[in-house]
């Protein structure tokens, strides 16, 4: 099958339809991409449960919070290649958007199916197990969406054009 757009050996696609990204590129990328992620989505786990938020005000702190530490990393490392604070954020943004997205709606969606999870405590093994599976299956369900948006020259082929 090499050569073909549904190629899975991480050749690209040699018919013309975007550039050449490997599986271990995307891989790559939705790493980066989940590092912020994970850092809002936990904090906003921790914060809202210490605090006693409702499990609602909970998620959507996580979501809120993810957003920024996701846009923050990626601003952060666009911003060395000299590019101003506006710019950077709008590379950010066309960069990681989509990845975040899907990301939070697998995490949230894993937590809330759990039975308890949103209710457990932050000494209760469900409290972290399930956010670990939950960023697990994250990354799983969006390293394929990255290489298809990587592909086209978008989301984070955005970025590594600043590197």
């Amino acid at each position: 099958m090499s050569g073909h757009s549904g190629d899975m050996s991480g050749h690209g696609d040699m018919n013309g339809h975007g550039p050449a990204t490997t599986w271990s590129a995307a891989a790559q990328a939705t790493l980066h991409c989940l590092t912020g992620c994970a850092i809002g989505e936990v904090l906003g786990m921790v914060i809202g449960t210490a605090t006693g938020l409702h499990n609602a005000g909970t998620v959507v702190l996580s979501i809120v919070l993810a957003f920024v530490f996701g846009y923050a990393l990626t601003t952060r490392g666009v911003l060395r290649s000299g590019l101003s604070l506006g710019a950077a954020l709008r590379v950010a943004l066309a960069a990681d958007t989509v990845s975040i997205a899907v990301m939070e709606v697998i995490d949230n969606t894993v937590v809330v199916a759990i039975p308890g999870a949103l209710d457990a405590q932050l000494d209760q093994w469900l409290f972290w197990g399930s956010l670990a599976l939950s960023l697990a299956l994250a990354f799983v369900v969006t390293t394929p969406v990255n290489r298809a948006l990587m592909r086209r020259g978008l989301g984070h082929a955005k970025v590594h054009a600043h590197h």
